[in-house]
């Protein structure tokens, strides 16, 4: 389904983003953990290997990461979905350095360094601090290092609940200026409906001038567990507008960052919108 999007604008925004030389990877917190929302080591192995696909093309990768909280319950042995705010940041503080040692270990296979980058809201309101958040990052991309990017839990009481990251790495994406923005999911893009509930619900290919369509149809179908959509598609949205095309796909699907890279059709394509229409 991508009605209201003209075929050469959607062939055209996926030849930018196969091209693009620097790309932003989010991963949300399903695509990294268990069913007992526990970090999930082969998910987190393959996630590393695909951004190691971009990397042999010689693209720079900043991964923007959740996952946490979750490596915390898993670390300390607790109950998920029981924790308080303040239990909440405290576990993602034992989480973060099990995340960052799951990720040194998986990128070590393929000698790839890694960095931490803890980010607030300051952090990107704040010029002078961009500014220097900025300068790190592109001095690291200057060493040939991936940076991995998340919030910073444990003094950011209000940003702990779902689809924080998207925006942040959307916020990420326009400051930074990168080329791309990929969205990982255990979702696989943007349907008609709740896959996980309708079998009837069909992949949007591209949202561009349609966007006001989709985003009421994706009013409509999100429920508890399919909320996080909405924050994903706002943030996929806000790079389109700035002339960055934003895929929401599968962290699951075979070799998918590698296949958008080849231009293939992967998850949901959010074209460049610059002013333009596609009519």
């Amino acid at each position: 389904m991508s009605e209201g999007v003209a075929p050469e604008v959607i062939e055209r925004a996926r030849r930018q983003a196969a091209d693009a030389q620097r790309v932003i990877v989010k991963a949300g917190t399903n695509s990294l953990t268990d069913e007992d929302s526990q970090l999930d080591r082969v998910k987190l192995d393959k996630l590393v290997s695909d951004i190691m696909a971009l990397r042999k093309r010689g693209k720079d990768v900043m991964l923007v990461s959740s996952g946490a909280v979750g490596a915390g319950i898993g670390r300390l042995g607790r109950e998920e979905g029981r924790e308080t705010v303040e239990e909440g940041q405290a576990l993602s503080t034992v989480g973060q350095s099990q995340l960052m040692r799951h990720y040194t270990q998986s990128f070590d296979r393929y000698d790839q360094e890694v960095a931490q980058i803890l980010l607030t809201e300051h952090d990107l309101a704040n010029p002078e601090r961009f500014t220097n958040f900025r300068n790190t990052v592109e001095t690291l991309f200057e060493w040939g290092i991936v940076p991995i990017i998340n919030e910073n839990d444990a003094v950011a009481t209000e940003e702990i609940q779902i689809g924080d990251n998207d925006m942040l790495s959307a916020s990420v994406a326009i400051g930074v200026g990168v080329d791309l923005l990929v969205t990982l999911t255990d979702v696989g893009g943007v349907y008609t409906g709740n896959p996980k509930d309708d079998p009837d619900a069909e992949l949007i290919e591209a949202v561009g001038t349609n966007y006001d369509a989709v985003l009421d149809i994706v009013d409509e179908s999100t429920g508890a567990a399919f909320g996080g959509i909405q924050t994903k598609v706002e943030g996929a949205r806000d790079a389109s507008e700035h002339g960055i095309p934003a895929i929401i796909a599968g962290s699951a699907d075979r070799d998918v960052l590698e296949r958008i890279a080849s231009g293939k059709p992967v998850g949901t394509l959010f074209v460049p919108i610059n002013g333009d229409t596609d009519e």
